[in-house]
């Protein structure tokens, strides 16, 4: 059942955050046609410049683990052969050296276009997979031109379906709902240009490869609670690592991320986006897991705000009964 509103509820979701640039288009006396075509091509356009990042970070990545495995090992012979000689333990270093070294060759090639090549064959060879994810690419892109066209004209379908007493109550939440969610997008927008600049400009001034990339993906990752950051600190050291080993340089990253952690959660985020949303640190764990298993990687983006939108249903609902003679007597 899942998998069967998935498309449509990222069809939504992405008309809901591209509108804005549809509505700038119609200003402009485009017609809806045409600015609906416009907008798709621009959301498009995002998603293969995030695509793109992915692929830099491979092509930094790939090739630095190659060339450092053989040092990798060296080093933890160095300061694990004669723990393991203590014990009577004998390791032939120089084998395992070759092995590794040639798993690593075999299955991962010197640039990320290759991968990329081998990872398409290997998703080929499933014909139910392409045709079920082309299938639902058109749809996405089918649905949400539609809803940037119609978006007034559905909103009116679904607020005829509500009974006529509790219409004025609907809409008030809409626009509630609508007003939380505008806030946190807009916010997020101003965020993550803020510390993609932060972290792009950081990282190149202690020397990281591919740091623009490594910084915007950082930033982007920010829309995913703590997993988000982990992943992108993660990234961060592991580039370190590979490019200058354990040095000064690892303290530089430690540092960034720090102060860019403060930055972002204690500055610019309760300053730009506001804690409106206002759910406990367990409460954004369980939403990123239960909505991540109901809608896949599109659950996990939307489960903070998606969780917005329940909170303020929770918030009407709460008021109502602390309001009832029942709670009350």
């Amino acid at each position: 059942m899942a998998e069967i509103f998935t498309p449509f509820l990222a069809a939504f979701i992405l008309a809901y955050i591209l509108r804005p640039a549809f509505l700038w288009l119609e200003r402009r006396r485009i017609p809806s046609s045409l600015a609906a075509g416009l907008t798709v091509i621009l959301g498009l356009a995002a998603v293969t410049a995030i695509l793109s990042l992915f692929i830099g970070l491979l092509k930094t990545e790939i090739p630095l683990i190659k060339a450092q495995l053989p040092g990798w090992i060296s080093n933890t012979q160095a300061w694990l052969g004669p723990k393991l000689a203590e014990f009577h333990i004998d390791v032939d270093w120089g084998t395992l050296k070759n092995t590794a070294s040639q798993k690593i060759s075999e299955h991962i090639s010197d640039n990320a276009d290759s991968l990329m090549s081998t990872t398409i064959d290997t998703v080929l060879m499933s014909g139910s997979s392409v045709i079920t994810g082309f299938v639902n690419s058109v749809l996405i892109l089918f649905v949400m031109f539609y809803l940037l066209i119609d978006w007034n004209q559905f909103f009116q379908y679904v607020k005829n379906l509500v009974p006529k007493r509790a219409q004025e109550t609907v809409h008030h939440l809409a626009m509630h709902t609508d007003g939380l969610l505008s806030q946190y997008l807009n916010g997020m927008v101003i965020v993550v240009s803020i510390m993609s600049a932060f972290y792009s400009i950081s990282l190149t001034l202690i020397g990281i490869k591919g740091a623009v990339a490594l910084g915007i993906f950082t930033a982007l990752m920010i829309v995913i609670p703590y997993i988000g950051i982990a992943l992108g600190f993660t990234l961060a050291i592991v580039s370190a690592l590979l490019q200058f080993g354990p040095g000064s340089e690892i303290i530089g990253v430690l540092v960034i991320y720090g102060i860019g952690q403060f930055l972002e959660g204690f500055f610019l985020t309760p300053r730009l986006v506001g804690e409106r949303i206002g759910l406990h640190p367990v409460a954004v764990l369980f939403a990123l897991l239960f909505f991540g298993k109901l809608f896949g990687f599109f659950g996990v983006l939307l489960a903070l705000p998606i969780s917005a939108v329940s909170l303020v249903l929770v918030q009407y609902l709460w008021s109502i009964y602390t309001q009832s003679s029942w709670y009350q007597k």
